[in-house]
């Protein structure tokens, strides 16, 4: 969700920017954007087959965000992406170091599904698609962990990351940044 709302708001920013100038809109020049696709590919795999992601999906999602973490890094030189770069790695480094999934506390599960529900979930399972479960003193990098939440007065809920944040700015600044707008001559 936060990464849609960071995707809609650069989009709908550098669109605004570049027509306020009178320019058309620039997509930034992205590099080896197939790698993207490829990365999807194990989280696709791991969350959306549950018979193969039970078996296989412990080391799909680290190697998903590694390959995000190689695109990132060939496209550095672009607004916005050493943000992402740093999203991604933060990212990397928590579900890596927790068993392959991104940890969440019982206390921030307890605000996305019932009491009843959060009781048939043991810590150390998953939780969700990406998530597992797991209390804060078994957590490596807790402080990396999904652990924030929308308002309480939103529609969607979901926990996110310190990670989940970077990346949001990070593809913000992405979309929001026109290339050569230029305020010499522009009279308004």
């Amino acid at each position: 969700m936060i990464l849609l709302a960071s995707l809609v708001a650069g989009l709908l920013t550098g669109a605004s920017w570049a027509r306020w100038y009178g320019q058309p809109y620039r997509a930034p020049e992205l590099k080896y954007v197939s790698l993207v696709f490829i990365a999807f590919l194990p989280q696709f795999t791991a969350f959306y087959f549950p018979v193969s992601g039970q078996h296989v999906s412990g080391f799909l999602l680290p190697l998903s965000q590694a390959l995000l973490l190689v695109f990132t890094w060939l496209n550095r030189r672009l607004p916005g992406m050493m943000i992402l770069l740093i999203g991604t790695a933060l990212n990397f480094t928590v579900i890596a170091a927790n068993r392959g999934f991104m940890p969440i506390s019982p206390q921030t599960a307890s605000h996305l599904v019932s009491q009843t529900v959060l009781e048939n979930i043991q810590p150390g399972d998953r939780f969700g698609t990406k998530d597992i479960l797991l209390l804060p003193e078994d957590t490596r990098f807790e402080w990396l962990a999904d652990r924030f939440l929308p308002p309480a007065w939103s529609a969607y809920q979901v926990a996110f990351s310190p990670g989940d944040v970077l990346i949001a700015f990070g593809i913000f600044r992405l979309l929001a940044y026109q290339k050569n707008i230029s305020l010499q001559g522009y009279k308004k």
